[in-house]
């Protein structure tokens, strides 16, 4: 049985440095999620996605608005606003979220309610509060923290914010909701992220029925808009409707805006998608990364569901519709400097967990869009990036929202395992005087760094071994970073038993 519902391949892609001589990086950071920097010819390190760390659960969505689907979670940080009450002195994470209540053959089964869409917010991205908005009626209260429901909108399906940093964008609509309504994707522009108004349509060629996004990309200076849409005919079900497919927009002034295309991924493999969660890496904003959700299809029923945790409930769900059971859903880590042509792990970036009875089904791994940066919980350590999922889904009782985390630029790294491997750059220029890299190795690893010029001088590093997210590299010739700035030059790491995640002149 194919483990996904396509075996149709695209033309392998690469994604090519500019033309006209080397990268100028000048002093962005540079991530290893892709091959952008790498000559991959004289490169033997491989490049690694890593996963996170599932922390705790933060929250239970246990309202009598919410349920066991609630899903499409998304937020952002915003320094801009204090919480709904002004008590958050440097800045609030506001995240967005549908309430509802799954269809289920469940013999305890709640009834199915309208969905909705709601709002909470946190000062450091672990303790959530669902402020009571008093906006919109729900079973006879305005006691609650819902933005957006049937009244407000045809069908909320999805919904996600995002606040327009855009210079040109007028206040009345600095904070903008995207959703499918009647006649396709429809902004609803907003002067606080908190009261919605029905603006423009933005497009109506999609499907919609995912978490759309769209953002204003300051280094590209337009906003880009990210849609769910599906493509050809799935086999072996000819029944199906089609291969899910994540297409790409973009406008320079929010009014007119270009039609989808589908995006292309270097590996040439069409593995069907759902969520995307497109942003900009806050860290280094040249590099567009996403979290999608990979859709997998088995079609039938095979002895390994039968073994599978939770086959009651799944056979439960196979009531309703098939592919409510044969359908299983993981998270993979892609990244773009373009937009359109994406860098794309085939292996997953979060697994479901150990199976329990209440996992490893549709609709596990469906992370929140973009991060917080929270403590770590070792004493000393650096902070880390924080995101969440829905957890236990279309299991009667309420989804739990659980945390995950991962180092700074943690997604990918260049790897090298128990014996020596090189990596090498392709040409480049940059500005600074010092290099510094997030790295680890262990206690036996070690990296050293060398820079070469155009006529081939070498200038190599001191042994570095150890595990910081920033950590100056040392080279024998202490000036040679400051001499090269601003020339030609080739990095070369030569590493055990270590990973490099970024790398940053300054």
């Amino acid at each position: 049985m194919l483990l996904t519902s396509a075996v149709g391949v695209q033309a392998a892609v690469v994604i090519n440095t500019p033309p006209g001589g080397p990268i100028p990086i000048g002093s962005d950071r540079e991530c290893f999620f892709d091959t952008y920097l790498l000559d991959c010819t004289k490169t033997t390190a491989e490049l690694k996605v890593h996963q996170p760390v599932l922390q705790e659960t933060v929250l239970v969505h246990d309202k009598p608005w919410e349920g066991d689907g609630c899903n499409y979670h998304n937020l952002f940080f915003d320094d801009q606003f204090h919480g709904v009450d002004g008590t958050y002195e440097k800045g609030t994470y506001r995240m967005y979220y549908l309430g509802w209540q799954m269809p289920s053959k469940e013999p305890n089964a709640k009834p199915e309610k309208g969905i909705v869409a709601c709002y909470m917010e946190s000062p450091d991205g672990i303790h959530w509060v669902r402020p009571n908005l008093g906006l919109l009626e729900f079973e006879g209260s305005k006691d609650n923290n819902i933005v957006m429901d049937g009244t407000t909108i045809f069908q909320i399906g999805n919904f996600m914010v995002f606040r327009d940093d855009n210079p040109a964008c007028a206040p009345e609509a600095r904070y903008k909701g995207i959703a499918r309504d009647k006649e396709g994707l429809r902004c609803f522009p907003s002067t606080d992220g908190i009261h919605f108004t029905a603006g423009d349509y933005i497009t109506s060629k999609g499907d919609f029925d995912s978490l759309n996004v769209v953002f204003w990309d300051a280094r590209a200076g337009l906003y880009r808009g990210y849609i769910r849409k599906a493509h050809g005919q799935s086999m072996p079900n000819p029944l199906d409707e089609g291969i899910r497919d994540v297409r790409y927009i973009e406008s320079k002034d929010f009014k007119t805006w270009t039609d989808p295309v589908q995006l292309v991924f270097e590996d040439g493999e069409d593995i069907p998608l759902y969520t995307n969660n497109v942003e900009p890496y806050f860290r280094a904003p040249q590099i567009l990364i996403g979290t999608p959700t990979r859709y997998i299809n088995r079609y039938q029923w095979s002895n390994s569901f039968e073994e599978l945790g939770g086959k009651e409930h799944r056979k439960l769900r196979m009531e309703l519709e098939t592919r409510f059971a044969t359908v299983i859903t993981d998270c993979a880590f892609m990244s773009s400097r373009d937009g359109k042509i994406f860098h794309r792990f085939n292996e997953a970036f979060i697994r479901p967990e150990p199976e329990n009875g209440l996992n490893w089904l549709y609709g596990d791994c469906y992370p929140n869009r973009s991060f917080a940066v929270t403590p770590s919980k070792v004493p000393g350590a650096p902070d880390e990036l924080s995101f969440y999922l829905p957890g236990y889904c279309w299991m009667v009782d309420p989804v739990q929202l659980i945390r995950y985390s991962i180092r700074m630029d943690g997604f990918a790294s260049l790897h090298s395992g128990g014996t020596e491997a090189m990596a090498v750059t392709k040409p480049f220029t940059f500005t600074g005087s010092e290099l510094h890299i997030n790295f680890a190795t262990s206690a036996r690893g070690y990296v050293y760094v060398t820079l070469i010029d155009a006529d081939g001088h070498r200038y190599p590093s001191c042994e570095t071994f150890g595990n910081a997210i920033d950590r100056k590299v040392l080279f024998d010739d202490a000036e040679a970073v400051s001499k090269l700035a601003g020339k030609p030059v080739y990095l070369e790491f030569r590493m055990m038993d270590a990973d490099v995640y970024s790398m940053q002149f300054r």
